[in-house]
This record gives C-alpha cells, structure tokens and sequence, in this order.
C-alpha cells in the first residue's frame, strides 16, 4: 500500500514508518520543511504541507490509499502559557482539517483515515473504568479533543473511513514520557508523582504501533478505539513497577505541590486520571503483545 503518515518523526510516527517499510509498504511522509521533500535516503517520499496556513501538496497524495494523522504539538514538551494552550489547540485541529480537506477533494480519496487523539478525551475520571462508550470531559485537553476528532468530518462525509486513535501513555526508552522517566529511574531518583494514586493508561510501543496498523488493515473498524492496554494502573504502581524492572530504589515522591510551581496547569494531566480501557480494540480480536503494564514495562526497558 501507499500510505501517508504526519507526525512521522516523533516517537510513534517514527516506529510506525519503520514497521510499514519492513513489511514493503510504501510511505509518504508529510512534512513542513522544503528540504525533506521529494525522495528520502530511507525510500520514503517527503510531501510538503503547512497546516497553520491550511496548506498541502494535494498532487503529492496521489494514489495513497491509507492515511495515519499523528501530527500535534507536544502536550509535555513545554509549561502551558496561553500561547502554548493556543499552539496545542490549532497544531492538531487546523492540521486536521487541512489533512481531511485535501483528502476529500482527490478524484481517488484514500480507503481510510486514522487519525490521532487521547485518553484526554474523557477528562479526570478517577478510578472509574471508562471505554469509549463513556462522554467526553470539560477540561482543556478533553475540548481539544472533542475539536480534534470533529476536525476529520470533510473525510467522513467523502465517503473515508476514519478511526479515531485514542492513545493513552506509550512507554518507550525511546522517547516520550518513558523517554524522560527512565534515566531518572536509572540513576535512582524515581518516584510517584503527587499522591500516586491517579490511573495511568499505558501501551507499548510496539503494541501501540500494531493497534494503528489493526485500524488501517480492517475495513469495518471506524469511529473511537482507545489505543491502552487492557489494565490501566495508578502512577504508584507503574513506579514500582519501572523500578522493579530496572533494578534501581523509588523512595523518592514528588508532591503535587511542587508539580504545579514547575509545570503550572500541565501538572493537572500528570496528577490526573484517566482509567481507560480498550473495550472496542480487544471486540474486534486484537490482540496485545504486552497486555499488563509490567509487560509493556519490560519491553520499554
């Protein structure tokens, strides 16, 4: 197949583009830098778009037939001012509606569109199991999710599949947050984070890269998957768990307090709950190579 991937060189676009090539497929990238279009070392071929500006290359989808939208700003990777709160907001909506746009305007649209989103869509649960029957939350990444995944309509009234990729915490050495908690883990400065008690829901790496291949390769699956294992765990759990794994003392806790002086509103997500389940993932007979969290825990490590 052809398929078109945004977000191609963050933690699951990159390890999603190496799983397509290995098994032959071929990829287009879209990317916003002039000098990554065109024919790439790696085989994959660089399409130029801008979504701020509702710009893409239209000729260069020609002939693809799947679409992975994972493009976004990342929630973590700065304090959330209000100019950041703004950039996570359009980075993923106006991204999606340039994407979906273009997609509906091809005299050959693709098969399907799997678009990225999040357990955030849900917002502060607690420890109620929540699937994707449950309502969307009203906090700020809940609405952005809400706008994200309405953003896809142009596709859907095309004629598109989509599937939308609700996406709890990957845990990857790679990158990511596992990418920031494991070194500290290693040198043994882990620890919970607040109370410890809020409900992470995690998925590997690879798990979560064989989810969104399930979501492109099964022509009846479309609307919300939650992309987490099947046994979400509190924040206190998976710390014992990382430091089990890797060998190394978590006496260390971080107060909620002090999350909020460094992280400012961000640290609403870090001590919040999500405790979401993969209810429509696992009915259509998918099956996780890592279902617990100590597995996804090893495999990360």
């Amino acid at each position: 197949m052809r398929i078109a991937v945004t977000g191609s060189t963050g933690l699951i676009g990159s390890a999603l583009v190496r799983s397509l090539l290995a098994d032959g497929h071929e990829v287009v990238r879209l990317v916003r830098q002039r000098s990554r279009t065109g024919v790439q070392p790696d085989g994959t071929v660089g399409v130029g778009w801008n979504p701020p500006l509702l710009q893409i290359d239209r000729a260069g989808l020609h002939g693809v037939e799947a679409v992975v939208h994972l493009a976004g700003a990342g929630v973590g990777d700065r304090r959330w001012t209000d100019a950041y709160r703004q950039e996570i907001r359009d980075s993923r909506v106006l991204g999606t509606e340039t994407l979906a746009g273009a997609l509906a305007e091809l005299a050959e649209p693709p098969r399907v569109l799997v678009s990225g989103s999040a357990v955030g869509y849900y917002g502060q649960t607690g420890d109620r199991v929540i699937d994707e029957e449950a309502p969307p939350g009203d906090d700020f990444l809940a609405r952005v999710c809400v706008e994200w995944e309405a953003a896809t309509r142009p596709a859907e009234e095309a004629g598109i599949r989509v599937a939308h990729a609700r996406t709890g915490l990957v845990l990857s050495a790679e990158g990511g947050a596992g990418g920031r908690l494991f070194p500290l883990f290693r040198l043994g400065l882990g620890g919970r984070l607040g109370d410890g008690q809020q409900y992470w829901s995690v998925i590997s790496l690879a798990d979560e890269v064989a989810a969104l291949r399930h979501l492109i390769d099964t022509p009846e699956l479309s609307g919300p998957f939650n992309l987490a294992g099947p046994e979400p765990v509190t924040n206190g759990e998976l710390t014992e768990l990382i430091g089990r794994a890797l060998g190394r003392p978590t006496v260390f806790a971080v107060p909620e307090f002090a999350l909020k002086a460094v992280l400012g509103d961000m640290a609403v997500e870090v001590v919040g709950s999500h405790r979401a389940v993969p209810a429509r993932l696992l009915a259509t007979g998918f099956r996780f190579a890592h279902p617990t969290a100590e597995a996804a825990v090893r495999a990360a490590v």
